[in-house]
């Protein structure tokens, strides 16, 4: 997108095309405008529209330009966090409506790709969290143990049964969840939106707004693409990327961004990707710096970790990768890789998503904190509902909370970034 191949690499190459779509021109109404076309507003429109209302999507750039089209693809239940600090952080009755919600929503996501008919390479045959050392293998058997006590489909795996799944004996144990699974990320944000345009949705790119104003009991929400929406609701849902000098620009000052990268080989030869991950998941580490990889449908491994492939963090990564994936998998040194690029993920100071009133008719979830899939179709969903008059804000999975600006964030932005070089440059070369 925008004539960058870093910016979505491997996802944007193998996605079907977008639905057609163009620039707001002209002053339309509606009863709820949303703003970001990525999981989280297309969600929000789709079940908006299934509940009758008339909807019109305002994305800035295109469909799936954010994180929605820059993932690793991972499907995954629940948050970063352990289920025991999602309770302790939100207490007893948020945060069992979190968890409940979020625990179930991957098997959203599938059925809506499944309604929907979306072609997003769905594979759901859950997800590996692997262990590095006694710590990491502490962490995992952590994380199953709260899992399975809420009844959830979890299984922790031995060295044995690991490296059975992986294809490497690089883990001392790794924890199963069945609920999980991989999809094409922008191919998935695209056939959301195709499905939300089908249901009714007026769905419009490269229309930033660039001015809301209250008009009565209505928004009027002025775009740079020379048009504007009057609407209800306004449903903000623009998360990391949202503009510093737009109308919700504190959004991005609550979040410190992290950069993360994905390196993809060529279609790997049947009979080696046959040997690693032979079941398909995805997976990923425990390291402080960690890695995942998993396969798409053509048979290249994705692999990546933090870091953002520019200036010398190119060379570094880049370099870290081969050595990284080799030492995982000797029999891919000499493999070479086909795509690589990279994008912000939006981290909060507890890594829980925030639910914010940014005004009357005005609201938003943001801060997904690498889990932006499975919890942004589900809490889309939640927004729509709300804004249909469905349910109320003390009925949602969150609390709702006032705008807080990250402390020291642009220094802790630096810090990611460097950090990441520096351990990539020292890491896997023994």
């Amino acid at each position: 997108m925008n004539g960058d191949s870093r910016s979505h690499g491997l996802w944007e190459a193998s996605a079907p095309a977008a639905p057609a779509t163009g620039s707001l021109r002209e002053q339309i109404g509606v009863d709820v405008a949303i703003v970001g076309a990525g999981y989280t507003g297309t969600s929000a429109a789709l079940h908006a529209c299934e509940l009758g209302a008339t909807v019109a999507v305002l994305e800035a750039v295109d469909i799936g330009f954010g994180g929605s089209g820059r993932n690793v693809g991972l499907v995954n239940a629940g948050m970063w966090v352990m289920p025991s600090v999602v309770q302790a952080a939100l207490g007893e009755i948020y945060g069992r409506r979190l968890l409940e919600l979020l625990g179930n929503a991957p098997a959203v996501v599938f059925d809506l790709i499944e309604r929907h008919g979306i072609p997003c390479e769905p594979v759901h045959n859950g997800t590996l969290h692997c262990a590095v050392g006694a710590k990491g293998a502490e962490e995992v058997a952590a994380r199953a143990r709260q899992w399975l006590q809420r009844g959830a489909p979890v299984e922790l795996c031995d060295a044995a049964r690991t490296r059975q799944l992986t294809g490497t004996g690089a883990y001392t144990a790794s924890l199963l969840d069945h609920r999980a699974g991989t999809i094409q990320p922008l191919a998935y944000a695209r056939g959301l939106a195709a499905a939300a345009m089908r249901a009714g949705a007026r769905l419009y790119t490269r229309t930033p707004v660039s001015a809301a104003q209250r008009d009565g009991d209505q928004w009027l929400l002025t775009t740079s693409s020379g048009g504007s929406v009057r609407a209800r609701w306004v449903i903000v849902a623009t998360d990391a990327y949202t503009a510093p000098q737009g109308p919700w620009g504190a959004i991005r000052t609550e979040q410190v961004k992290l950069p993360y990268f994905n390196l993809a080989t060529v279609p790997l030869p049947r009979e080696l990707a046959a040997a690693i991950l032979p079941q398909r998941q995805g997976a990923w580490d425990t390291c402080q710096v960690l890695s995942s990889f998993r396969f798409d449908a053509a048979g290249r491994l994705v692999f990546g970790s933090v870091g953002a492939l520019r200036g010398p963090g190119g060379r570094i990564h880049r370099a870290w990768g081969r050595r990284a994936l080799a030492r995982l998998y000797p029999a891919l040194q000499d493999i070479d890789f086909e795509h690589e690029w990279y994008g912000t993920i939006g981290m909060t100071s507890d890594s829980l998503p925030r639910l914010h009133l940014l005004d009357r008719n005005v609201v938003s979830f943001s801060g997904f904190n690498g889990r932006g899939i499975a919890p942004g179709t589900v809490l889309g969903r939640e927004l729509a509902r709300l804004a249909l008059e469905q349910t109320r804000p003390a009925e949602l999975p969150l609390p709702v909370t006032p705008l807080r600006a990250a402390p020291w964030r642009a220094c802790r932005e630096l810090g990611y970034e460097a950090g990441a070089q520096l351990a990539h440059l020292v890491g896997a070369r023994i």
